[in-house]
Protein backbone atom coordinates (compact mmCIF):
# COMPACT_ATOMS: atom_id res chain seq x y z
CA UNK A 1 0.00 0.00 0.00
CA UNK A 2 2.43 2.21 1.10
CA UNK A 3 4.78 1.63 -1.86
CA UNK A 4 1.94 1.71 -3.76
CA UNK A 5 0.96 5.47 -2.81
CA UNK A 6 4.78 6.02 -3.50
CA UNK A 7 5.06 5.32 -7.19
CA UNK A 8 2.35 7.00 -7.85
CA UNK A 9 3.63 10.01 -6.27
CA UNK A 10 7.48 9.65 -7.92
CA UNK A 11 5.41 9.37 -11.70
CA UNK A 12 3.82 12.77 -11.17
CA UNK A 13 6.14 14.79 -8.52
CA UNK A 14 4.50 17.49 -6.58
CA UNK A 15 5.06 20.81 -5.05
CA UNK A 16 4.30 20.59 -1.12
CA UNK A 17 4.53 23.49 1.76
CA UNK A 18 5.51 22.85 5.06
CA UNK A 19 4.09 24.97 7.10
CA UNK A 20 6.24 24.97 9.77
CA UNK A 21 9.51 25.27 8.25
CA UNK A 22 12.09 26.38 10.74
CA UNK A 23 11.73 23.26 12.73
CA UNK A 24 14.60 21.18 12.24
CA UNK A 25 12.10 17.73 12.31
CA UNK A 26 10.54 19.36 9.04
CA UNK A 27 13.47 20.22 7.60
CA UNK A 28 14.71 17.05 7.43
CA UNK A 29 11.53 15.47 6.01
CA UNK A 30 11.76 18.65 3.58
CA UNK A 31 14.95 17.30 2.46
CA UNK A 32 14.15 13.43 2.42
CA UNK A 33 10.83 14.80 0.16
CA UNK A 34 13.20 16.06 -2.38
CA UNK A 35 15.36 13.27 -2.16
CA UNK A 36 13.05 10.66 -2.68
CA UNK A 37 11.41 12.22 -5.68
CA UNK A 38 8.11 12.88 -4.30
CA UNK A 39 8.83 16.17 -5.66
CA UNK A 40 9.68 20.15 -4.71
CA UNK A 41 9.12 20.93 -1.34
CA UNK A 42 8.77 24.52 0.14
CA UNK A 43 9.69 25.37 3.56
CA UNK A 44 7.43 28.72 5.08
CA UNK A 45 9.78 30.20 7.86
CA UNK A 46 12.06 32.85 8.17
CA UNK A 47 15.05 32.78 6.33
CA UNK A 48 17.55 33.25 8.43
CA UNK A 49 15.91 30.74 11.48
CA UNK A 50 15.57 27.98 8.46
CA UNK A 51 19.31 28.28 7.66
CA UNK A 52 20.67 28.43 11.10
CA UNK A 53 18.86 25.05 11.78
CA UNK A 54 20.20 23.55 8.77
CA UNK A 55 24.02 24.37 10.06
CA UNK A 56 22.63 23.34 13.29
CA UNK A 57 22.07 19.63 12.58
CA UNK A 58 24.96 19.80 9.60
CA UNK A 59 22.31 18.45 6.67
CA UNK A 60 24.20 18.93 3.20
CA UNK A 61 22.07 20.48 0.53
CA UNK A 62 19.71 22.00 2.47
CA UNK A 63 20.52 24.81 1.84
CA UNK A 64 18.82 24.87 -1.70
CA UNK A 65 15.32 24.05 -0.81
CA UNK A 66 12.86 27.14 -1.40
CA UNK A 67 11.82 29.24 2.07
CA UNK A 68 9.42 31.53 1.89
CA UNK A 69 8.62 34.16 4.80
CA UNK A 70 4.95 34.61 4.86
CA UNK A 71 5.44 38.56 5.84
CA UNK A 72 7.57 39.14 2.88
CA UNK A 73 6.01 37.39 0.02
CA UNK A 74 4.76 39.20 -2.95
CA UNK A 75 1.63 37.44 -3.14
CA UNK A 76 0.13 38.86 0.48
CA UNK A 77 -1.94 41.18 -1.22
CA UNK A 78 -3.50 38.95 -3.19
CA UNK A 79 -3.99 36.20 -0.74
CA UNK A 80 -5.40 39.29 1.55
CA UNK A 81 -8.22 39.96 -0.68
CA UNK A 82 -8.48 35.97 -1.11
CA UNK A 83 -8.64 35.66 2.55
CA UNK A 84 -11.43 38.79 3.30
CA UNK A 85 -13.88 37.71 0.52
CA UNK A 86 -14.12 34.31 2.33
CA UNK A 87 -14.02 35.73 6.03
CA UNK A 88 -15.54 39.23 6.15
CA UNK A 89 -19.15 37.60 6.90
CA UNK A 90 -17.70 35.33 9.86
CA UNK A 91 -16.64 38.55 11.83
CA UNK A 92 -13.22 39.11 10.12
CA UNK A 93 -12.17 43.21 9.65
CA UNK A 94 -9.78 43.46 6.62
CA UNK A 95 -6.66 43.93 8.96
CA UNK A 96 -7.53 40.76 10.62
CA UNK A 97 -7.11 38.82 7.58
CA UNK A 98 -3.86 40.71 7.10
CA UNK A 99 -2.51 39.82 10.29
CA UNK A 100 -3.56 36.48 9.58
CA UNK A 101 -1.40 36.00 6.36
CA UNK A 102 1.75 38.22 7.49
CA UNK A 103 1.86 35.73 10.84
CA UNK A 104 0.05 32.71 11.00
CA UNK A 105 2.60 29.92 8.69
CA UNK A 106 -1.05 28.01 8.35
CA UNK A 107 -3.05 30.38 7.24
CA UNK A 108 -0.11 31.93 4.46
CA UNK A 109 0.79 28.00 3.37
CA UNK A 110 -3.63 27.11 2.99
CA UNK A 111 -3.66 30.45 1.06
CA UNK A 112 -0.93 29.37 -1.33
CA UNK A 113 -2.59 25.43 -2.01
CA UNK A 114 -6.26 27.37 -2.15
CA UNK A 115 -4.59 29.44 -4.82
CA UNK A 116 -2.87 27.28 -6.51
CA UNK A 117 0.41 28.72 -5.57
CA UNK A 118 1.68 24.54 -4.64
CA UNK A 119 -0.49 21.13 -5.20
CA UNK A 120 -0.51 20.35 -0.74
CA UNK A 121 0.32 21.22 2.47
CA UNK A 122 1.46 19.44 5.78
CA UNK A 123 1.68 20.77 9.10
CA UNK A 124 0.65 20.12 12.57
CA UNK A 125 4.27 19.06 14.45
CA UNK A 126 4.18 21.92 16.80
CA UNK A 127 0.49 22.77 17.00
CA UNK A 128 -2.64 21.05 18.50
CA UNK A 129 -3.99 18.71 15.73
CA UNK A 130 -7.38 20.99 16.30
CA UNK A 131 -5.96 24.35 16.07
CA UNK A 132 -4.12 23.60 12.83
CA UNK A 133 -7.58 22.18 11.29
CA UNK A 134 -9.71 25.45 12.70
CA UNK A 135 -6.55 27.52 10.82
CA UNK A 136 -6.88 25.19 7.47
CA UNK A 137 -10.64 25.46 7.33
CA UNK A 138 -10.38 28.69 7.16
CA UNK A 139 -9.31 28.84 4.24
CA UNK A 140 -10.07 25.95 2.19
CA UNK A 141 -13.42 25.06 2.00
CA UNK A 142 -15.08 20.93 1.93
CA UNK A 143 -15.20 19.35 -1.79
CA UNK A 144 -18.20 19.37 -3.18
CA UNK A 145 -20.71 16.37 -1.77
CA UNK A 146 -17.70 16.11 0.87
CA UNK A 147 -17.60 15.57 4.30
CA UNK A 148 -14.37 16.61 6.09
CA UNK A 149 -13.05 13.23 7.97
CA UNK A 150 -10.09 11.79 9.44
CA UNK A 151 -9.19 8.45 8.38
CA UNK A 152 -6.65 6.06 9.45
CA UNK A 153 -5.08 2.70 7.82
CA UNK A 154 -3.96 0.04 10.50
CA UNK A 155 -2.11 -2.91 8.78
CA UNK A 156 -1.78 -5.93 11.05
CA UNK A 157 -0.92 -9.75 10.89
CA UNK A 158 -1.51 -9.21 7.02
CA UNK A 159 -4.93 -7.58 7.92
CA UNK A 160 -5.19 -3.63 6.10
CA UNK A 161 -8.49 -1.83 7.94
CA UNK A 162 -9.61 1.38 7.50
CA UNK A 163 -10.67 3.54 10.21
CA UNK A 164 -12.62 6.71 10.53
CA UNK A 165 -13.51 8.86 11.59
CA UNK A 166 -10.56 9.86 13.79
CA UNK A 167 -10.01 13.11 13.57
CA UNK A 168 -12.59 15.64 13.07
CA UNK A 169 -16.48 14.46 14.03
CA UNK A 170 -17.39 14.44 17.43
CA UNK A 171 -20.66 12.97 17.82
CA UNK A 172 -21.60 12.17 14.06
CA UNK A 173 -25.29 11.99 12.80
CA UNK A 174 -26.92 9.35 11.26
CA UNK A 175 -26.25 10.76 7.88
CA UNK A 176 -22.91 11.87 8.83
CA UNK A 177 -22.05 8.52 9.62
CA UNK A 178 -23.48 6.85 6.13
CA UNK A 179 -21.55 9.73 4.37
CA UNK A 180 -18.18 9.29 6.07
CA UNK A 181 -18.67 5.31 4.98
CA UNK A 182 -19.70 6.18 1.66
CA UNK A 183 -16.45 7.98 1.12
CA UNK A 184 -14.15 5.65 3.16
CA UNK A 185 -15.30 2.50 1.01
CA UNK A 186 -14.74 5.13 -2.07
CA UNK A 187 -10.86 5.55 -0.98
CA UNK A 188 -10.77 1.57 -0.54
CA UNK A 189 -11.57 0.61 -3.68
CA UNK A 190 -9.32 2.88 -5.62
CA UNK A 191 -6.72 1.85 -2.93
CA UNK A 192 -7.69 -1.83 -4.37
CA UNK A 193 -9.99 -3.49 -1.42
CA UNK A 194 -13.30 -5.03 -1.94
CA UNK A 195 -14.96 -2.48 1.10
CA UNK A 196 -17.10 -4.66 3.65
CA UNK A 197 -18.14 -1.75 6.03
CA UNK A 198 -18.46 -2.27 9.85
CA UNK A 199 -20.97 0.11 11.63
CA UNK A 200 -19.69 -0.15 15.24
CA UNK A 201 -21.23 0.27 18.20
CA UNK A 202 -20.94 -1.50 21.95
CA UNK A 203 -24.77 -3.01 20.53
CA UNK A 204 -24.70 -6.08 18.16
CA UNK A 205 -28.04 -5.74 16.35
CA UNK A 206 -30.03 -3.80 18.60
CA UNK A 207 -28.73 -5.47 22.19
CA UNK A 208 -28.75 -3.95 24.43
CA UNK A 209 -31.05 -1.45 23.27
CA UNK A 210 -30.22 1.53 25.54
CA UNK A 211 -29.36 5.11 24.45
CA UNK A 212 -26.73 6.06 22.33
CA UNK A 213 -27.03 3.42 19.55
CA UNK A 214 -29.64 5.01 17.70
CA UNK A 215 -27.25 6.84 15.79
CA UNK A 216 -25.55 4.18 14.34
CA UNK A 217 -28.58 2.39 13.26
CA UNK A 218 -30.21 5.02 11.56
CA UNK A 219 -27.00 5.24 9.69
CA UNK A 220 -27.56 1.79 8.04
CA UNK A 221 -31.39 2.61 7.61
CA UNK A 222 -29.90 5.32 5.49
CA UNK A 223 -27.37 3.16 3.85
CA UNK A 224 -30.35 1.16 2.86
CA UNK A 225 -32.12 3.87 1.12
CA UNK A 226 -28.98 5.12 -0.99
CA UNK A 227 -28.87 1.72 -2.26
CA UNK A 228 -25.15 1.49 -2.14
CA UNK A 229 -22.56 -0.63 -3.81
CA UNK A 230 -20.57 -2.20 -1.35
CA UNK A 231 -21.15 -4.42 1.59
CA UNK A 232 -22.00 -3.06 5.03
CA UNK A 233 -24.00 -3.80 8.58
CA UNK A 234 -24.34 -2.93 11.89
CA UNK A 235 -24.59 -1.82 14.42
CA UNK A 236 -22.07 -4.23 15.76
CA UNK A 237 -18.85 -4.81 18.05
CA UNK A 238 -16.04 -4.50 16.85
CA UNK A 239 -15.03 -8.07 17.49
CA UNK A 240 -18.21 -9.39 15.75
CA UNK A 241 -17.07 -7.31 12.82
CA UNK A 242 -13.22 -9.01 12.68
CA UNK A 243 -14.26 -12.71 14.03
CA UNK A 244 -16.15 -15.03 11.79
CA UNK A 245 -16.57 -17.51 14.63
CA UNK A 246 -18.30 -14.65 16.65
CA UNK A 247 -20.44 -13.50 12.89
CA UNK A 248 -21.77 -17.32 13.69
CA UNK A 249 -24.02 -16.08 16.31
CA UNK A 250 -25.74 -13.37 13.20
CA UNK A 251 -26.58 -15.70 10.13
CA UNK A 252 -28.26 -12.72 8.99
CA UNK A 253 -25.55 -10.36 8.86
CA UNK A 254 -25.06 -9.10 5.18
CA UNK A 255 -20.97 -8.80 5.31
CA UNK A 256 -19.30 -11.62 3.66
CA UNK A 257 -16.10 -11.65 5.68
CA UNK A 258 -14.66 -10.01 8.10
CA UNK A 259 -14.65 -6.35 7.63
CA UNK A 260 -11.89 -3.84 6.62
CA UNK A 261 -13.73 -0.60 6.97
CA UNK A 262 -14.73 0.34 10.59
CA UNK A 263 -17.16 3.46 10.85
CA UNK A 264 -16.64 4.49 14.58
CA UNK A 265 -19.47 6.14 16.60
CA UNK A 266 -18.07 8.81 17.68
CA UNK A 267 -14.82 10.50 18.27
CA UNK A 268 -13.77 9.45 21.56
CA UNK A 269 -13.89 6.17 20.81
CA UNK A 270 -12.09 6.12 17.55
CA UNK A 271 -9.39 8.85 18.48
CA UNK A 272 -8.65 6.39 21.59
CA UNK A 273 -8.60 3.30 19.64
CA UNK A 274 -6.13 4.04 16.75
CA UNK A 275 -3.48 5.83 19.81
CA UNK A 276 -3.92 3.00 21.76
CA UNK A 277 -2.68 0.91 18.99
CA UNK A 278 -0.05 3.36 18.12
CA UNK A 279 1.28 3.12 21.78
CA UNK A 280 1.24 -0.33 22.19
CA UNK A 281 2.67 -1.51 18.76
CA UNK A 282 2.06 -4.23 17.12
CA UNK A 283 1.23 -2.98 13.20
CA UNK A 284 1.61 -0.14 11.16
CA UNK A 285 -0.37 3.06 11.06
CA UNK A 286 -0.68 5.40 8.33
CA UNK A 287 -2.41 8.70 9.25
CA UNK A 288 -4.69 9.97 10.42
CA UNK A 289 -5.08 11.24 6.70
CA UNK A 290 -7.11 14.38 6.43
CA UNK A 291 -10.22 13.48 3.41
CA UNK A 292 -12.99 15.87 2.48
CA UNK A 293 -10.82 18.99 1.37
CA UNK A 294 -10.89 20.53 -1.91
CA UNK A 295 -7.59 20.56 -1.69
CA UNK A 296 -4.70 18.06 -0.14
CA UNK A 297 -3.97 19.16 3.46
CA UNK A 298 -2.07 16.69 5.80
CA UNK A 299 -2.15 17.41 9.68
CA UNK A 300 0.24 15.36 11.73
CA UNK A 301 0.48 14.52 15.39
CA UNK A 302 2.30 17.27 17.55
CA UNK A 303 6.10 15.96 17.60
CA UNK A 304 5.67 14.18 14.49
CA UNK A 305 9.09 12.70 13.05
CA UNK A 306 10.30 13.34 9.84
CA UNK A 307 9.30 10.00 8.45
CA UNK A 308 5.51 10.53 9.65
CA UNK A 309 5.99 14.09 7.98
CA UNK A 310 7.53 12.61 4.48
CA UNK A 311 4.73 10.25 4.43
CA UNK A 312 1.99 12.92 5.09
CA UNK A 313 3.56 14.84 2.59
CA UNK A 314 3.65 11.68 -0.08
CA UNK A 315 -0.37 11.02 1.06
CA UNK A 316 -1.01 15.08 0.01
CA UNK A 317 0.60 14.73 -2.74
CA UNK A 318 -1.32 11.26 -4.13
CA UNK A 319 -4.29 13.40 -3.17
CA UNK A 320 -3.22 15.79 -5.06
CA UNK A 321 -2.34 13.27 -8.52
CA UNK A 322 -5.93 11.07 -7.49
CA UNK A 323 -8.59 12.96 -5.63
CA UNK A 324 -8.92 10.61 -3.30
Amino acid sequence: LIQSIADNVKSSPKKIVFAEGEQETVIRAAMQFYKEGYGKPILIGREDKVLAAINKIGLKGAEKLEVLNASLSKKNTHYFEFLYKKLSRKGFLERDCQRLVNQDRNIFAACMVANGDADGLVTGSTRNYFVAYDDITRVIDPAPKSRIFGMSIIMVEGRTLFVADTTVHHLPSSEELADIACQTAEIAKKLGYNPRVAMLSFANFGNPAIEGTERVHGAIEVLDSRKVDFEYDGEMNVDVALDMSLRANYPFCRLSGPANILIMPGLHAANISYKLLQAVGGGTIIGPMLLGLEKPVQIVQMNATANDLVQAAAIAAYDASMNI
